[in-house]
Protein backbone atom coordinates (compact mmCIF):
# COMPACT_ATOMS: atom_id res chain seq x y z
CA UNK A 1 0.00 0.00 0.00
CA UNK A 2 3.30 2.14 0.46
CA UNK A 3 3.26 2.84 -3.43
CA UNK A 4 -0.16 3.80 -4.03
CA UNK A 5 0.19 6.42 -1.13
CA UNK A 6 3.84 7.78 -2.54
CA UNK A 7 2.00 8.19 -5.90
CA UNK A 8 -1.20 9.92 -3.78
CA UNK A 9 -3.03 7.09 -5.01
CA UNK A 10 -4.65 6.37 -1.70
CA UNK A 11 -4.66 8.95 1.25
CA UNK A 12 -5.04 11.51 -1.73
CA UNK A 13 -6.37 14.92 -1.51
CA UNK A 14 -6.70 14.94 2.18
CA UNK A 15 -7.14 17.84 4.27
CA UNK A 16 -3.67 18.75 6.70
CA UNK A 17 -4.50 19.99 9.86
CA UNK A 18 -0.66 21.47 11.13
CA UNK A 19 -1.46 24.87 13.18
CA UNK A 20 -2.22 24.33 16.77
CA UNK A 21 -5.26 26.48 16.46
CA UNK A 22 -7.17 23.72 14.57
CA UNK A 23 -5.47 20.88 16.40
CA UNK A 24 -7.01 22.61 19.41
CA UNK A 25 -10.03 22.86 17.51
CA UNK A 26 -10.35 19.14 16.46
CA UNK A 27 -9.89 18.06 20.06
CA UNK A 28 -12.45 20.18 21.22
CA UNK A 29 -14.99 18.67 18.62
CA UNK A 30 -13.76 15.59 18.95
CA UNK A 31 -13.93 15.28 22.36
CA UNK A 32 -17.78 16.55 22.58
CA UNK A 33 -18.31 13.12 19.68
CA UNK A 34 -16.27 10.61 21.82
CA UNK A 35 -14.93 11.74 24.75
CA UNK A 36 -11.48 11.12 23.20
CA UNK A 37 -8.72 13.58 22.38
CA UNK A 38 -5.34 13.08 19.91
CA UNK A 39 -1.68 14.41 20.80
CA UNK A 40 -0.84 14.57 17.42
CA UNK A 41 0.70 17.77 16.36
CA UNK A 42 -0.35 17.31 12.94
CA UNK A 43 -2.33 15.19 10.86
CA UNK A 44 -4.83 14.90 7.70
CA UNK A 45 -8.68 14.57 7.77
CA UNK A 46 -11.51 13.53 4.97
CA UNK A 47 -14.55 15.34 4.13
CA UNK A 48 -16.13 13.84 7.56
CA UNK A 49 -13.02 14.90 9.71
CA UNK A 50 -11.64 11.13 10.16
CA UNK A 51 -8.38 10.88 9.82
CA UNK A 52 -5.75 7.78 9.33
CA UNK A 53 -3.05 9.01 11.56
CA UNK A 54 -5.28 9.37 14.26
CA UNK A 55 -6.99 6.13 14.25
CA UNK A 56 -3.91 4.70 14.47
CA UNK A 57 -3.06 6.65 17.21
CA UNK A 58 -6.44 5.49 18.87
CA UNK A 59 -6.20 2.12 17.47
CA UNK A 60 -9.83 2.45 16.33
CA UNK A 61 -10.53 3.47 12.57
CA UNK A 62 -14.15 3.91 13.42
CA UNK A 63 -13.99 6.67 15.98
CA UNK A 64 -16.23 8.85 14.14
CA UNK A 65 -18.19 5.80 12.62
CA UNK A 66 -19.01 3.28 15.61
CA UNK A 67 -22.54 1.49 14.72
CA UNK A 68 -21.54 2.43 10.89
CA UNK A 69 -25.46 3.89 10.21
CA UNK A 70 -24.79 7.30 12.31
CA UNK A 71 -21.43 8.62 10.78
CA UNK A 72 -20.69 11.34 13.08
CA UNK A 73 -18.24 14.05 11.50
CA UNK A 74 -15.52 17.11 12.12
CA UNK A 75 -15.44 20.42 9.50
CA UNK A 76 -12.24 22.74 10.44
CA UNK A 77 -12.66 24.34 7.03
CA UNK A 78 -15.32 24.58 4.11
CA UNK A 79 -12.06 22.97 1.98
CA UNK A 80 -13.20 19.34 3.20
CA UNK A 81 -15.89 19.45 0.73
CA UNK A 82 -13.11 18.33 -2.33
CA UNK A 83 -11.99 15.60 0.33
CA UNK A 84 -12.31 11.80 -0.18
CA UNK A 85 -14.90 9.66 2.33
CA UNK A 86 -12.47 7.25 4.26
CA UNK A 87 -14.01 3.52 5.34
CA UNK A 88 -17.54 4.58 3.84
CA UNK A 89 -20.57 2.40 4.89
CA UNK A 90 -22.69 3.72 2.68
CA UNK A 91 -22.26 5.04 -0.97
CA UNK A 92 -24.39 7.81 -0.33
CA UNK A 93 -22.61 9.22 2.47
CA UNK A 94 -20.30 11.36 0.68
CA UNK A 95 -22.70 12.95 -1.72
CA UNK A 96 -24.62 13.92 1.29
CA UNK A 97 -21.87 15.73 2.86
CA UNK A 98 -20.63 17.05 -0.12
CA UNK A 99 -24.01 19.01 -0.33
CA UNK A 100 -24.95 19.97 2.81
CA UNK A 101 -20.88 21.71 2.90
CA UNK A 102 -21.46 23.09 -0.61
CA UNK A 103 -25.55 24.83 0.39
CA UNK A 104 -24.32 25.98 3.72
CA UNK A 105 -20.37 26.94 2.46
CA UNK A 106 -21.30 30.99 3.44
CA UNK A 107 -22.48 30.20 7.16
CA UNK A 108 -19.94 27.33 7.27
CA UNK A 109 -17.10 29.60 6.50
CA UNK A 110 -18.23 32.26 9.47
CA UNK A 111 -18.59 29.13 11.42
CA UNK A 112 -15.36 27.27 10.83
CA UNK A 113 -13.25 31.05 11.14
CA UNK A 114 -13.58 30.44 14.99
CA UNK A 115 -14.67 27.22 16.33
CA UNK A 116 -14.70 23.62 14.75
CA UNK A 117 -18.29 22.36 13.17
CA UNK A 118 -19.20 18.88 14.92
CA UNK A 119 -22.43 17.22 13.93
CA UNK A 120 -24.04 13.44 12.84
CA UNK A 121 -25.63 12.24 9.72
CA UNK A 122 -28.82 10.79 11.52
CA UNK A 123 -31.01 8.14 10.76
CA UNK A 124 -34.12 6.35 12.51
CA UNK A 125 -31.65 2.81 13.09
CA UNK A 126 -29.11 2.93 15.19
CA UNK A 127 -28.34 -0.68 15.78
CA UNK A 128 -28.21 -2.83 12.17
CA UNK A 129 -28.46 -5.75 13.85
CA UNK A 130 -30.08 -7.96 11.04
CA UNK A 131 -29.90 -6.79 7.12
CA UNK A 132 -34.35 -6.14 7.10
CA UNK A 133 -32.83 -2.54 8.95
CA UNK A 134 -31.15 -1.57 6.43
CA UNK A 135 -34.70 -0.81 4.34
CA UNK A 136 -35.62 1.65 7.47
CA UNK A 137 -33.02 3.79 6.35
CA UNK A 138 -35.14 6.21 4.45
CA UNK A 139 -33.89 9.66 5.69
CA UNK A 140 -30.86 10.86 6.70
CA UNK A 141 -30.69 14.88 8.62
CA UNK A 142 -27.60 16.37 9.32
CA UNK A 143 -27.21 17.47 12.67
CA UNK A 144 -24.59 20.34 13.11
CA UNK A 145 -23.34 22.80 15.04
CA UNK A 146 -20.09 24.42 16.49
CA UNK A 147 -18.74 23.20 19.76
CA UNK A 148 -19.11 26.73 21.28
CA UNK A 149 -23.62 26.02 20.04
CA UNK A 150 -23.32 29.20 18.18
CA UNK A 151 -25.92 27.82 15.60
CA UNK A 152 -28.34 27.05 18.66
CA UNK A 153 -28.00 30.11 20.05
CA UNK A 154 -27.85 31.54 17.40
CA UNK A 155 -31.51 30.43 16.69
CA UNK A 156 -32.28 31.06 20.44
CA UNK A 157 -31.45 34.79 19.88
CA UNK A 158 -33.64 35.29 16.71
CA UNK A 159 -36.34 34.11 18.87
CA UNK A 160 -35.71 36.85 21.37
CA UNK A 161 -35.65 39.25 19.13
CA UNK A 162 -38.66 38.63 17.60
CA UNK A 163 -40.14 38.20 21.18
CA UNK A 164 -38.72 41.77 21.80
CA UNK A 165 -39.95 43.35 18.79
CA UNK A 166 -43.59 41.52 18.96
CA UNK A 167 -44.25 42.06 22.80
CA UNK A 168 -45.38 45.14 24.06
CA UNK A 169 -43.77 45.63 26.98
CA UNK A 170 -40.24 44.26 25.24
CA UNK A 171 -38.72 47.34 25.55
CA UNK A 172 -39.21 47.49 29.52
CA UNK A 173 -38.60 43.54 29.65
CA UNK A 174 -34.93 43.80 31.31
CA UNK A 175 -34.92 40.16 31.86
CA UNK A 176 -35.27 40.12 27.94
CA UNK A 177 -32.57 42.58 27.07
CA UNK A 178 -29.88 41.33 29.37
CA UNK A 179 -30.34 37.51 27.95
CA UNK A 180 -30.38 39.16 24.39
CA UNK A 181 -27.25 41.03 24.77
CA UNK A 182 -25.35 38.00 26.60
CA UNK A 183 -26.19 35.84 23.78
CA UNK A 184 -25.37 38.42 21.35
CA UNK A 185 -21.47 38.67 23.06
CA UNK A 186 -21.25 34.82 21.09
CA UNK A 187 -23.03 34.73 18.15
CA UNK A 188 -22.64 38.29 16.69
CA UNK A 189 -25.69 40.29 15.04
CA UNK A 190 -27.93 37.59 13.85
CA UNK A 191 -30.01 39.79 12.64
CA UNK A 192 -27.47 40.79 9.54
CA UNK A 193 -25.48 37.88 9.70
CA UNK A 194 -28.45 34.63 10.67
CA UNK A 195 -26.54 31.66 12.08
CA UNK A 196 -28.61 28.99 10.40
CA UNK A 197 -27.76 25.65 8.36
CA UNK A 198 -30.17 24.24 5.53
CA UNK A 199 -30.53 21.95 3.16
CA UNK A 200 -30.32 19.33 6.37
CA UNK A 201 -32.60 16.64 5.36
CA UNK A 202 -31.66 14.19 2.50
CA UNK A 203 -33.34 10.87 1.20
CA UNK A 204 -31.59 7.88 0.63
CA UNK A 205 -33.12 5.99 -1.99
CA UNK A 206 -31.19 3.38 -3.81
CA UNK A 207 -27.69 2.69 -2.31
CA UNK A 208 -24.84 0.44 -1.60
CA UNK A 209 -23.98 -0.37 1.71
CA UNK A 210 -20.82 -2.57 3.11
CA UNK A 211 -22.75 -4.36 5.89
CA UNK A 212 -23.65 -7.93 5.73
CA UNK A 213 -20.56 -8.48 3.02
CA UNK A 214 -21.99 -5.65 0.69
CA UNK A 215 -25.67 -5.03 -0.67
CA UNK A 216 -27.23 -3.18 -3.80
CA UNK A 217 -30.72 -2.02 -2.80
CA UNK A 218 -32.11 -0.49 -5.85
CA UNK A 219 -36.12 0.35 -4.22
CA UNK A 220 -36.57 4.12 -5.66
CA UNK A 221 -36.85 2.19 -9.52
CA UNK A 222 -39.55 0.84 -11.27
CA UNK A 223 -38.42 -3.00 -10.34
CA UNK A 224 -37.04 -3.14 -7.36
CA UNK A 225 -34.70 -5.56 -5.89
CA UNK A 226 -31.80 -6.10 -3.60
CA UNK A 227 -28.30 -7.69 -5.16
CA UNK A 228 -25.98 -9.24 -2.39
CA UNK A 229 -22.33 -9.54 -3.09
CA UNK A 230 -22.23 -12.86 -1.12
CA UNK A 231 -24.64 -15.32 -0.69
CA UNK A 232 -28.15 -14.04 -0.87
CA UNK A 233 -29.12 -16.98 1.47
CA UNK A 234 -27.27 -15.81 4.38
CA UNK A 235 -29.52 -12.48 4.81
CA UNK A 236 -32.80 -14.04 5.50
CA UNK A 237 -36.23 -12.74 4.88
CA UNK A 238 -35.95 -8.85 3.67
CA UNK A 239 -38.91 -6.71 2.63
CA UNK A 240 -38.78 -6.56 -1.10
CA UNK A 241 -39.93 -8.75 -3.79
CA UNK A 242 -36.93 -9.98 -5.34
CA UNK A 243 -33.23 -10.58 -3.80
CA UNK A 244 -30.08 -11.99 -6.09
CA UNK A 245 -26.27 -11.70 -5.61
CA UNK A 246 -23.55 -11.45 -7.96
CA UNK A 247 -23.37 -14.92 -9.21
CA UNK A 248 -27.27 -14.39 -10.51
CA UNK A 249 -25.95 -13.01 -13.48
CA UNK A 250 -28.81 -13.29 -15.32
CA UNK A 251 -31.59 -11.88 -13.17
CA UNK A 252 -28.90 -8.60 -12.58
CA UNK A 253 -28.50 -8.18 -15.95
CA UNK A 254 -32.47 -7.77 -16.25
CA UNK A 255 -32.63 -5.67 -13.40
CA UNK A 256 -30.14 -3.33 -14.92
CA UNK A 257 -31.63 -2.98 -18.77
CA UNK A 258 -35.28 -3.15 -17.46
CA UNK A 259 -34.60 -0.71 -15.28
CA UNK A 260 -32.98 1.66 -18.42
CA UNK A 261 -30.27 2.29 -15.91
CA UNK A 262 -27.15 0.38 -18.55
CA UNK A 263 -26.20 1.35 -22.19
CA UNK A 264 -23.49 -0.64 -24.21
CA UNK A 265 -20.19 1.26 -24.51
CA UNK A 266 -20.51 0.92 -28.15
CA UNK A 267 -23.70 2.89 -28.03
CA UNK A 268 -22.78 5.70 -26.10
CA UNK A 269 -22.83 8.58 -27.63
CA UNK A 270 -19.72 10.69 -27.94
CA UNK A 271 -17.48 7.59 -26.67
CA UNK A 272 -14.47 6.41 -28.16
CA UNK A 273 -15.43 2.99 -27.81
CA UNK A 274 -12.22 1.32 -29.61
CA UNK A 275 -10.28 3.07 -27.22
CA UNK A 276 -11.93 1.91 -23.83
CA UNK A 277 -12.26 -1.60 -25.14
CA UNK A 278 -8.35 -1.61 -25.48
CA UNK A 279 -7.76 -0.46 -22.44
CA UNK A 280 -9.83 -3.21 -20.81
CA UNK A 281 -7.88 -5.68 -22.64
CA UNK A 282 -4.66 -3.91 -21.80
CA UNK A 283 -5.50 -4.59 -17.98
CA UNK A 284 -6.67 -8.23 -18.69
CA UNK A 285 -3.77 -9.34 -19.73
CA UNK A 286 -2.04 -7.68 -17.53
CA UNK A 287 -4.14 -9.79 -14.62
CA UNK A 288 -3.70 -12.57 -16.83
CA UNK A 289 0.12 -12.66 -17.22
CA UNK A 290 0.95 -11.89 -14.33
CA UNK A 291 -0.94 -14.71 -12.56
CA UNK A 292 1.36 -17.07 -15.24
CA UNK A 293 4.35 -15.38 -13.90
CA UNK A 294 5.03 -13.98 -17.59
CA UNK A 295 7.16 -11.18 -17.71
CA UNK A 296 5.20 -7.69 -19.30
CA UNK A 297 8.44 -5.42 -19.62
CA UNK A 298 7.34 -1.98 -19.23
CA UNK A 299 3.63 -2.79 -19.52
CA UNK A 300 3.75 -0.50 -23.04
CA UNK A 301 1.05 -1.43 -25.36
CA UNK A 302 3.66 -3.30 -27.25
CA UNK A 303 5.09 -5.09 -24.63
CA UNK A 304 0.99 -6.61 -23.69
CA UNK A 305 0.16 -7.51 -27.22
CA UNK A 306 3.70 -9.89 -26.84
CA UNK A 307 2.22 -11.25 -23.54
CA UNK A 308 -1.41 -11.62 -25.10
CA UNK A 309 0.76 -13.34 -28.28
CA UNK A 310 2.34 -15.61 -26.11
CA UNK A 311 -0.38 -16.78 -23.44
CA UNK A 312 -2.43 -18.01 -26.63
CA UNK A 313 -5.31 -20.50 -25.78
CA UNK A 314 -4.39 -19.42 -21.86
CA UNK A 315 -6.28 -16.10 -22.13
CA UNK A 316 -8.91 -15.39 -20.28
CA UNK A 317 -12.67 -15.77 -22.15
CA UNK A 318 -12.87 -11.89 -20.76
CA UNK A 319 -10.51 -10.96 -22.94
CA UNK A 320 -11.99 -13.17 -25.92
CA UNK A 321 -15.26 -11.61 -25.93
CA UNK A 322 -14.49 -8.06 -25.53
CA UNK A 323 -11.26 -8.63 -28.72
CA UNK A 324 -14.30 -9.89 -30.33
CA UNK A 325 -16.58 -6.81 -29.49
CA UNK A 326 -14.09 -4.67 -30.66
CA UNK A 327 -13.43 -6.22 -34.40
CA UNK A 328 -17.25 -5.65 -34.72
CA UNK A 329 -16.50 -1.51 -33.56
CA UNK A 330 -13.60 -1.53 -36.10
CA UNK A 331 -14.37 -3.92 -39.09
CA UNK A 332 -18.12 -4.66 -38.55
CA UNK A 333 -19.01 -7.96 -39.66
CA UNK A 334 -21.01 -10.05 -37.91
CA UNK A 335 -21.79 -8.99 -34.11
CA UNK A 336 -20.86 -11.24 -31.52
CA UNK A 337 -23.23 -12.73 -29.11
CA UNK A 338 -22.15 -12.05 -25.79
CA UNK A 339 -25.27 -13.28 -23.30
CA UNK A 340 -24.91 -12.09 -19.71
CA UNK A 341 -23.60 -15.50 -18.89
CA UNK A 342 -20.04 -14.73 -20.93
CA UNK A 343 -17.76 -13.93 -18.45
CA UNK A 344 -17.32 -10.32 -20.83
CA UNK A 345 -20.87 -8.78 -20.82
CA UNK A 346 -20.37 -6.31 -17.74
CA UNK A 347 -17.05 -5.16 -18.61
CA UNK A 348 -19.07 -4.18 -22.19
CA UNK A 349 -21.57 -1.79 -20.02
CA UNK A 350 -21.60 1.89 -18.66
CA UNK A 351 -24.29 3.44 -16.14
CA UNK A 352 -26.41 5.74 -18.68
CA UNK A 353 -26.71 9.48 -17.28
CA UNK A 354 -28.80 9.35 -13.95
CA UNK A 355 -28.91 10.84 -10.79
CA UNK A 356 -27.48 7.01 -9.55
CA UNK A 357 -24.91 6.95 -12.42
CA UNK A 358 -22.15 6.22 -9.77
CA UNK A 359 -24.07 3.57 -7.54
CA UNK A 360 -24.80 1.91 -11.21
CA UNK A 361 -20.76 2.35 -12.55
CA UNK A 362 -19.48 1.30 -8.63
CA UNK A 363 -22.00 -2.24 -9.12
CA UNK A 364 -20.23 -2.67 -12.72
CA UNK A 365 -16.90 -2.40 -11.41
CA UNK A 366 -18.06 -5.34 -8.62
CA UNK A 367 -18.74 -7.41 -11.49
CA UNK A 368 -15.60 -6.18 -13.74
CA UNK A 369 -13.00 -6.22 -11.08
CA UNK A 370 -10.17 -6.86 -13.98
CA UNK A 371 -10.80 -3.42 -15.09
CA UNK A 372 -8.54 -2.00 -12.86
CA UNK A 373 -9.32 1.65 -13.55
CA UNK A 374 -12.81 1.51 -13.23
CA UNK A 375 -12.53 -0.45 -10.01
CA UNK A 376 -10.17 2.40 -9.06
CA UNK A 377 -12.46 5.11 -10.28
CA UNK A 378 -16.04 3.85 -8.71
CA UNK A 379 -15.39 1.65 -6.16
CA UNK A 380 -11.73 2.13 -3.99
CA UNK A 381 -12.99 -0.27 -0.89
CA UNK A 382 -12.52 -3.52 -3.06
CA UNK A 383 -9.72 -1.84 -4.83
CA UNK A 384 -7.67 -1.78 -2.12
CA UNK A 385 -8.98 -5.10 -0.79
CA UNK A 386 -7.78 -6.88 -3.67
CA UNK A 387 -4.42 -4.71 -4.28
CA UNK A 388 -3.22 -6.60 -1.29
CA UNK A 389 -3.58 -9.81 -2.66
CA UNK A 390 -2.37 -8.84 -6.35
CA UNK A 391 1.23 -9.89 -7.59
CA UNK A 392 4.01 -7.65 -7.98
CA UNK A 393 4.47 -7.05 -10.79
CA UNK A 394 0.18 -6.46 -11.46
CA UNK A 395 0.84 -3.66 -8.20
CA UNK A 396 3.80 -1.97 -10.00
CA UNK A 397 1.59 -1.95 -13.81
CA UNK A 398 -1.33 -0.63 -12.41
CA UNK A 399 0.52 2.08 -9.84
CA UNK A 400 2.15 3.42 -12.87
CA UNK A 401 -0.72 3.30 -14.92
CA UNK A 402 -3.10 5.35 -12.75
CA UNK A 403 -0.29 7.67 -11.73
CA UNK A 404 0.18 8.67 -15.54
CA UNK A 405 -2.93 8.18 -17.66
CA UNK A 406 -5.56 8.94 -14.68
CA UNK A 407 -3.78 11.27 -12.04
CA UNK A 408 -2.89 13.90 -14.52
CA UNK A 409 -6.61 14.16 -15.58
CA UNK A 410 -9.57 12.84 -13.18
CA UNK A 411 -12.00 14.56 -14.48
CA UNK A 412 -10.97 14.08 -18.60
CA UNK A 413 -10.91 10.55 -17.63
CA UNK A 414 -14.47 10.08 -15.76
CA UNK A 415 -15.74 11.94 -18.44
CA UNK A 416 -14.48 10.20 -21.30
CA UNK A 417 -15.58 6.55 -19.84
CA UNK A 418 -18.77 7.67 -18.56
CA UNK A 419 -19.76 10.83 -19.80
CA UNK A 420 -20.62 13.86 -18.86
CA UNK A 421 -21.93 14.50 -14.90
CA UNK A 422 -25.74 14.01 -14.72
CA UNK A 423 -27.75 16.87 -13.01
CA UNK A 424 -29.41 15.45 -9.58
CA UNK A 425 -33.17 15.86 -11.23
CA UNK A 426 -31.65 13.85 -14.46
CA UNK A 427 -33.84 10.64 -14.71
CA UNK A 428 -31.51 9.58 -17.90
CA UNK A 429 -32.02 9.59 -21.54
CA UNK A 430 -33.69 6.56 -24.12
CA UNK A 431 -31.07 5.65 -26.05
CA UNK A 432 -32.32 3.70 -29.70
CA UNK A 433 -32.80 0.43 -29.37
CA UNK A 434 -30.11 -1.77 -30.79
CA UNK A 435 -28.33 -5.33 -30.98
CA UNK A 436 -28.12 -5.44 -27.22
CA UNK A 437 -31.37 -3.39 -26.09
CA UNK A 438 -34.97 -3.96 -26.90
CA UNK A 439 -36.91 -1.25 -27.46
CA UNK A 440 -39.56 0.37 -24.71
CA UNK A 441 -42.57 -1.37 -26.03
CA UNK A 442 -41.24 -4.62 -26.54
CA UNK A 443 -39.73 -4.57 -22.74
CA UNK A 444 -43.55 -3.03 -21.81
CA UNK A 445 -44.51 -6.10 -23.12
CA UNK A 446 -42.60 -9.10 -21.64
CA UNK A 447 -43.18 -7.12 -18.06
CA UNK A 448 -46.74 -7.22 -18.48
CA UNK A 449 -46.73 -10.72 -19.77
CA UNK A 450 -44.30 -11.97 -17.26
CA UNK A 451 -43.46 -9.51 -14.60
CA UNK A 452 -40.03 -8.12 -14.50
CA UNK A 453 -37.98 -11.64 -13.98
CA UNK A 454 -40.18 -13.69 -15.54
CA UNK A 455 -36.52 -15.96 -16.39
CA UNK A 456 -35.73 -16.01 -12.77
CA UNK A 457 -38.86 -18.54 -12.65
CA UNK A 458 -38.12 -20.17 -15.87
CA UNK A 459 -34.41 -20.67 -14.29
CA UNK A 460 -35.65 -22.18 -10.93
CA UNK A 461 -37.98 -24.31 -12.47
Amino acid sequence: MKRLIEKGLMFGNLVPVESPALVERYNRALKALTGKETKLADFHIDISGYSPEVGDELGDHLYLNANGCNRQFILLTTDQKTAPLLNAKFSTSRGILSRFIEENEAQLFTLTARDAVAGELENTVYDLDEPKRLFDIRRITVVADTTGNHVAEGQKLSGLIERFRSEEDGWWDDVLIGEMIQLAEKTGDVTRNPVSLKATSFDQGNFWTAHFGGLYIFRDVEHPAALSVGPKEKLGALPITYVFDLSDRNQVAKLLDINDLVEPIHEARGTDAAAILRQKMDFIVVAAAAELGLDIGHGSRRDLRQAAASMGSRLPEEFRGLAELLRWVETGGRFPRITAMHPAYFYTLRAKPHADRDLVNMLLAELSPLDVRQLYICHKELFYDLYRSWPEAKKQFVADYLEREYQIDKAGARRDLFGPEPGMADTGVVVEAGPWSRRTSRKTDIVDAVGPWGSVRKDRR
